[in-house]
This record gives C-alpha cells, sequence and structure tokens, in this order.
C-alpha cells in the first residue's frame, strides 16, 4: 500500500492568530535545513562527506514538531531531521564538522552523521537500529514525572521502524505508566525501497494507537502550518495532562533512503505529486499570494543563509583532520569515576548472599533519592527471588516499578533515565533474558559515552548460573557476551560480603554495570556482612588462599567449587576469586601467575570463547618463562544447559575439577 495519490487533500493554509514575522519566521525556518542540504548533496558529490540521508520534502514536520516545544525539552531525531538541529539553534560550524569527522564536531569522529546527542540543546540522536529510540524518550519522559516537572518529550520514527517490536514495547510501555511522549511517525511511503504495504496491514499507523489505548491523530506533514499548530496544542494539552501520543505524519520522502540507494523504486507518478505537495514551495507561494513574502525578501533570506552556510562551512573546512592517539581513545571508553571507599561497620551479621543483595539495594535506595528499580514482578511481589519483598512499603510504586515484559524497551528507559538524571537498577528476573534486550545493553549503555560523550548510569542485576535444574533457558552464565563489548563494566560476586560491597560501588559508579548473582549461591552461602552501608573497589581480585604449588584463578560458584577441592585433598594451592571480570585485575592474575609457575582457570561457562580463553592469553603473554606447564582451562562441555540433575552435573565441570588438577600437577 503505497500512499495513495488522492489520499492526502491540496494544501491549505490558514494565517489563523499568527502574525506576519512568525510566519516569515516559520520560512525561514523550514528554507535552512533545505538550503543545508542542497549544499551537502553537493558536497557528497565531490567527496567531501561520506553519506547523506535526505530529508528534502519533510523539512515541515522537524520544524513545526521543534517549535512546538519547550527549548529544555528533550527531542529525538532521526536521520532525516535537519530542522531540529537547525532550529534548536546548534552551530553550523560544529553540525559541518560533525559530517566530516572533524574535532568541532560532536562524536570527536567516532560516528556519523546525525549519530549524535547533545545536552547542550536537548537532542538524542539514534543509532542505525532506530526503534530503540522510542524507548529512550519513555525514560526520558518518566524522570520528568518522576521529577514532577510538567515536560513532554518528542521522539521521532519512520514508518519501517514501526515494524520493529521496539515500537511496540515503547507504545506499550508508555501507554501503561502514561508518560508525556509525543511518538512522531514520519509515513513517508517507503522503508528504504519497501512500500508500507509490505511493512503493515492497517490503513493507517495512527491506527496503531487503539491497541495501546493510545490517543493518535494523522496530520497532514507537508503543510507546516497544521503540523506547528496541531502539534502546539497538543503539546500544551499533554504537559497538563500527561499521556503518550502517537502522530502520523503523512509525508514523502523526494529522494533515496540515503543518495547511493536512489529512488529507482518509486514510480514516477508519485514522484511527481508529492513534488505539487513541496511543504516550502507550497508555503512560499501562499506567502506572497498573502502579500507577506516578496521576491526581494525571499532573496533576501536566502541570502543571508547562505552566508551562513558558507562561513561555517569553511570553519569546518579550516579545521584540521582528527588525529588522537590509542591512550586517548582508551580514555574515553568510560566515564571517569572516582571510586570512594565507605568502610563497613564492626557491627556484622551472618546473612545469605541474597540477604546481602537485597540489604545492599535498600540501602542504596536510602542513600540516593534519584535512584529507582524496575523489573518484572519487583514490586509487592518481590522478585521472583523476593530480593525486593518490602521495598514497595518503604520506597513507594514510584520507585520500586513493575515493567512489562519487555526487557528491550526497559533497558532503554533506564539509558534514558540516565539521560534525564536518574539512576536506574534494572532487574532481569533470570541473566538468560536479557538476551531480548541484547542490542540496548551493547549499542546504548556501552557505546553512548565513547560515542557522544553521554554515560549510562544504570545497573543490571543478572541472576545466573547452573546447579538448580532450571534448563537450558533460566541456568546460564553469560558473562561472556558482555566482557567482550568495551564500554561494560562486570561484577560477578561469590561471596555476600563482597556482593553488598561490590554493588554499593556498582551503584555509584555513573558508567553501565552488569551484576551477575548466582542463583545457587543465592540461599546456600552464609557470611558475617557489616550492617551498614560500604563499599569495594571494582578490579580488584580477593586472594581467598596463599599457596605454593598452583593457582586457581575462579569466579562465582567456581570458587567455591575450588575451595572445596583444595581443602578436600590439601593442595597447597593459591585461590583468586576475580569479583569482577571488568575491569580484571590482571596485575594480581600476573603476580600469582609467576609465583606459583602453574595456573588453572576455572569457569561455569563453557570453554570456547570464554574469560578463561583472555585470562590464559593474558599468562601467557606475559608470564611464560615464569611457567612450569601450560595453562589449563577448565570450564562446561559445549552444549546448552540440561535440566536433569545427572546430564546438568556432567554438564557442569565441578566433578572434573580434581582430575584437571592432578593432570596440571603431573605435567
Amino acid at each position: 500500500m503505497r500512499t495513495p495519490l488522492n489520499s492526502v487533500n491540496k494544501l491549505v493554509y490558514s494565517q489563523g492568530n499568527y502574525s506576519n514575522s512568525e510566519l516569515i519566521d516559520l520560512y525561514k525556518s523550514m528554507l535552512k535545513p533545505r538550503l543545508i542540504e542542497e549544499k551537502m548533496l553537493i558536497l557528497l558529490r565531490q567527496g567531501k562527506i561520506s553519506k547523506w540521508f535526505s530529508g528534502i520534502g519533510q523539512e515541515a514536520i522537524a520544524v513545526g514538531v521543534t517549535k512546538a516545544l519547550s527549548f529544555d525539552e528533550y527531542i529525538l531525531p532521526m536521520h532525516r531531521n535537519l530542522g531540529v538541529f537547525t532550529e534548536r539553534k546548534v552551530p553550523l560550524n560544529r553540525l559541518f564538522s560533525q559530517w566530516q569527522g572533524k574535532k568541532s564536531g560532536f562524536t570527536k569522529g567516532r560516528d556519523r552523521s546525525f549519530h549524535f546527542g547533545t545536552q547542550d540543546y536537548k537532542i538524542i540522536g539514534m543509532i542505525s537500529h532506530l526503534g530503540p529510540q522510542l524507548g529512550i524518550a519513555n525514560g526520558i519522559s518518566l524522570a520528568d514525572v518522576l521529577k514532577k516537572q510538567p515536560k513532554v518529550c518528542a521522539v521521532f520514527s519512520g514508518e519501517g521502524g514501526t515494524s520493529e517490536g521496539d515500537f511496540h514495547e515503547a507504545l506499550n510501555v508508555a501507554s501503561v505508566w502514561s508518560l508525556p511522549v509525543l511518538f512522531c511517525i514520519e509515513n513517508n511511503g517507503y522503508g528504504l525501497s519497501t512500500p508500507t504495504n509490505e511493512q503493515f496491514k492497517c490503513e493507517n499507523i495512527a491506527d496503531k494507537g487503539i491497541g495501546f489505548g493510545m490517543e493518535s491523530y494523522i496530520i497532514d506533514g507537508n503543510n507546516i502550518l497544521e503540523v506547528f499548530s496541531k502539534v502546539t496544542d497538543i503539546a500544551e494539552s499533554v504537559r497538563k495532562n500527561p499521556r503518550p501520543i502517537l502522530i502520523e505524519f503523512k509525508t514523502f520522502r523526494m529522494r533515496g533512503h540515503e543518495e547511493a540507494s536512489g529512488t529507482k523504486y518509486v514510480p514516477n507518478e508519485l514522484i511527481e505529486h508529492w513534488a505539487q505537495r513541496d511543504p516550502i514551495d507550497n508555503y512560499q507561494h501562499f506567502l506572497k499570494k498573502k502579500n507577506i513574502l516578496t521576491d526581494e525578501l525571499e532573496v533576501s533570506i536566502k541570502e543571508e543563509i547562505l552566508f551562513e552556510i558558507n562561513k561555517n562551512l569553511q570553519l569546518a573546512f579550516d579545521e584540521t583532520p582528527l588525529e588522537s592517539s590509542i591512550e586517548n581513545e582508551l580514555n574515553d571508553v568510560y566515564k571517569k569515576f572516582q571510586f570512594k571507599e565507605y568502610l563497613p561497620s564492626a557491627k556484622t551479621s551472618n546473612i545469605r548472599l541474597i540477604d546481602a543483595i537485597s540489604q545492599g539495594l535498600r540501602q542504596s535506595m536510602e542513600r540516593y533519592n534519584n535512584l529507582i528499580i524496575m523489573g518484572q514482578d519487583i514490586a509487592e511481589y518481590g522478585g521472583v527471588f523476593k530480593i525486593t519483598d518490602g521495598f514497595v512499603a518503604q520506597f513507594g510504586k514510584d520507585r520500586i516499578r513493575n515493567t512489562p515484559i519487555c526487557e528491550s524497551s526497559i533497558i532503554e528507559a533506564a539509558f534514558g533515565l540516565s539521560i534525564n538524571g536518574i539512576k536506574t537498577v534494572v532487574e532481569l528476573q533470570f541473566s538468560d533474558f536479557v538476551a531480548t534486550g541484547f542490542n540496548p545493553v551493547v549499542n546504548l549503555l556501552a557505546k553512548s559515552f565513547y560515542r557522544w560523550g553521554q554515560n549510562s548510569d544504570v545497573v543490571l542485576r543478572m541472576p545466573c548460573g547452573a546447579g538448580v535444574g532450571a534448563g537450558p533457558f533460566h541456568s546460564q552464565t553469560n558473562e561472556a557476551w558482555f566482557t567482550k563489548t568495551p564500554g561494560l563494566k562486570v561484577v560477578y560476586p561469590a561471596f555476600p560480603y563482597d556482593a553488598k560491597g561490590l554493588l554499593a560501588t556498582a551503584i555509584e559508579d555513573t558508567n553501565p554495570v552488569l551484576f551477575f548473582e548466582h542463583k545457587a549461591l543465592y540461599r546456600s552461602i552464609y557470611q558475617d556482612v557489616p550492617e551498614d552501608y560500604y563499599t569495594l573497589p571494582l578490579g580488584k581480585a580477593s586472594l581467598i588462599k596463599e599457596g605454593k604449588e598452583f593457582t586457581i584463578i575462579t569466579y562465582g560458584a567456581g570458587v567455591h567449587w575450588a575451595i572445596e577441592e583444595v581443602e578436600k585433598h590439601q593442595f597447597d594451592a593459591e585461590i583468586i576469586d576475580l569479583r569482577t571480570l571488568q575491569p580484571l585485575d590482571v596485575e594480581t592474575i600476573i603476580t600469582s601467575s609467576k609465583k606459583t609457575g602453574k595456573v588453572l582457570v576455572l569457569q561455569e561457562d563453557t570453554l570456547f570463547g570464554g574469560i578463561a580463553s583472555d585470562i590464559s592469553a593474558i599468562i601467557t603473554e606475559n608470564c611464560f618463562k615464569f611457567l612450569d606447564a601450560p595453562v589449563k582451562r577448565v570450564g562446561s562441555i559445549e552444549t546448552p544447559i540440561p535440566f536433569t540433575k545427572n546430564l546438568e552435573n556432567n554438564y557442569l565441570p565441578k566433578n572434573r575439577l580434581y582430575q584437571e588438577i592432578l593432570n596440571l600437577l603431573n605435567y
């Protein structure tokens, strides 16, 4: 179903209550991005920029929506919304530098085109995956609601993006939580080359609002007065009565998805039809007919804009090419975090690992008023493991938030909350379920600080691990998915004392942290734990036992397996509990490896591609001449995790550990 030629009426303008100067201002605001684009297309052909996604023909939407919002209200554009940036008065030289990968851009040459954000202008840019943008807007708006700020947040997507699960998750969350989000969908008839009849079957995208109990509107996206006036009215209503709105803008993309793709797949009559509905040409005709815009004024406005473009373009051209160093690049992966040690009190209680985590969460909630917890069934029910039992009574449902079953959208919302100043802990019911939220973890939380300086103040709690007969979908220990991804921190405690102190630090750290909690240890491991708040440093391993004969390096349940075997057979072994996997305590690993000369690295995860492989490589590269045997890696067999107890025992490395130790010692 392409946009039917008779589906959009002829453009009709009404001056309404707008003054002549206001009408001219709208004209200038649309003309600027059009003239910039025309210049960029020339530069693209000259090879001076690498890529361009054209919004020609859609300027009225970006300009009208942005003008309808206050400057302190967030707006989340896509790659065809140049008018958002120009209307927010982003300096043109910085935009031109961004598109050329120069220093004055917003990403230090690390990302291109419109893949960036800027807190200075309350603009949050997209990633190529499109859909996550919608969930981020939910988090930004939730922060405004929590702070009791009467604001709206506008987020853009195209008709193609509405096919993604993120779209449906985001609209559902926004509706359930009554979030003041304007979901602005530009229906230009094609997702790249795929027409709308191959994207969805309903007549209008706005019809999808019905399923989410959400108001929806259809607006002529080529009529600047209609866009501006209607969105202004909608935004004002939403500020007074917070709720999400789905807005479908009927429009057309006059050029290809990006310039290299062209428009050969579009029927000529469709292009000709929409060319007659060009938002700038038609509006200009209206202004001249009303004697508001003269030929002389038109020329003057264009000359003024072109002068600004050329002046700022020259500033970008004059910038020297970007250079950096390995050290500089590595230093920008994480936001600087200064660990502050809070010493534990002398008063302790003998508690389980699960109690220590619950206690640490509660004390962090008491410490940070801007901290919330989100997750499935975590409120009145207390979570599937009862870690947040009783939290609602103390902190209320605003801060202890049950979520729909949509890991992707909730993690996206957590990122949005961080953008707007709220710390978040997200409980994944099981670490296995993070698979449905993998994209925002590795592409938003992990990369945003490196890309454009926006940190992700988010902790993901990850109940994990086998040994409880839970089968393939509730038993994985999937830390290796994330230790591989620069920008994430990964914590994996084995004892209650460590769990409480490391969780406190993870929450204090303003970088994204995945906090793995082994389910089999929840209620089986007890320890004396200080009752008050305290912190432990990330990236510092714990020396569980000193020894001279060989070293066992491990973490999580592996620590307890190692202790059991060493004590049972009276081995003179050194046992290192890593506690955190990213950052990794390389110094302690190397020191112990050089000391004993024989090393066994134990993990519960399957062996291939796990962190044991990297640790083995680190030891080999740094300690080769000190070693008396090859580094021994021990892990689970290369299968999914089975359910039946005997099969699970066969899968796990625990019963093979003793023989592997003997193999190492006898080398």
